[in-house]
């Protein structure tokens, strides 16, 4: 993405011993191939078909400053940062069985169920660079990330987001298997169907009132957690009449600008839309607001 990272990035991996095929590794604070944001999936368009072309074993890209990650498998697929907490978070538990592992409230259900079955504890938290750094130390966790590809390690480094350091970390898990693909270290992963993030304009003064009220909604009605915004929890068991949805959509105000965002997954595509119009039609009636992918 021509950010700071690219040339320390192809001599560390070239010292790692990896071959290395570099593609917008010279910075530019110009970015004239596209914005260096690793969580926007047609900024990493190039890299998957360089993967492809090359045959390589995996794909990452890095944020304009280089605490970011983001990777594709040898297939050019996407692999988000809570698909790869999950294989960071095994390498980690088989070490430091019971371990609390930390993520934001974007990431998917996979992720938790995968570090119960792994022997951890999973722990929702805000989203936030500094509110997760902050959590891991509070907890003494050895190992936190969010969806947009922050990975925050204190197992044998200092706790903070470092992409150089997660792309090394990564690269030894998967030295220890030669023969093994990429995606198979996330073979056995309960599938579900994630939707982007959706952003409505909120102003800064009302988006908090806006959440606020689609909690009071919501919490009535299904098993919500307000930890960062409101998620709520479509299942079994749920008061309303949507009980056999299984999933979640989240509703929060953004920490940067001035907009909700929102996000949803469930088991399938059609449950996928269904919770998708649950909320959105709540977002809409309170605010009247269209929203717009991102």
């Amino acid at each position: 993405g021509n950010g700071v990272a690219g040339p320390f990035a192809l001599k560390l991996l070239q010292d790692l011993g990896c071959k290395v095929v570099g593609i917008y590794c010279e910075s530019d604070g110009n970015f004239p191939n596209h914005p260096p944001n690793p969580v926007v999936a047609e900024n990493l368009c190039d890299l998957s078909k360089k993967v492809k072309e090359t045959k390589s074993e995996l794909g990452i890209a890095y944020d304009g400053d280089g605490d970011r990650i983001g990777v594709v498998d040898e297939e050019g697929r996407i692999i988000w940062g809570d698909k790869l907490l999950i294989i960071l978070a095994k390498e980690i538990l088989e070490k430091l069985p019971g371990s609390p592992i930390i993520f934001d409230v974007k990431c998917s259900n996979a992720l938790a169920e995968s570090i119960k079955e792994n022997g951890g504890t999973p722990l929702m938290w805000k989203t936030g660079h500094s509110l997760i750094e902050d959590k891991l130390r509070k907890e003494k966790s050895p190992l936190a990330g969010e969806l947009s590809g922050h990975i925050y390690f204190a197992d044998d480094w200092f706790g903070f987001d470092d992409a150089l350091y997660t792309s090394a970390r990564l690269l030894q898990i998967l030295s220890r298997e030669p023969g093994k693909k990429f995606s198979r270290h996330l073979s056995g992963i309960k599938q579900y169907y994630a939707s982007p993030e959706i952003r409505v304009p909120a102003p800064d003064a009302q988006k908090f009132l806006m959440v606020e009220e689609i909690k009071k909604y919501f919490q009535s009605r299904y098993e919500i957690s307000d930890i960062d915004g409101v998620k709520v929890f479509f299942k079994e068991g749920c008061k309303s009449a949507e009980s056999s949805l299984e999933g979640w959509g989240l509703v929060r105000a953004s920490n940067t600008e001035a907009s909700l965002v929102i996000r949803f997954e469930a088991t399938t595509p059609e449950k996928l839309e269904q919770i998708k119009k649950i909320i959105m039609e709540q977002v809409e009636k309170r605010r009247g607001i269209n929203a717009t992918a991102t």
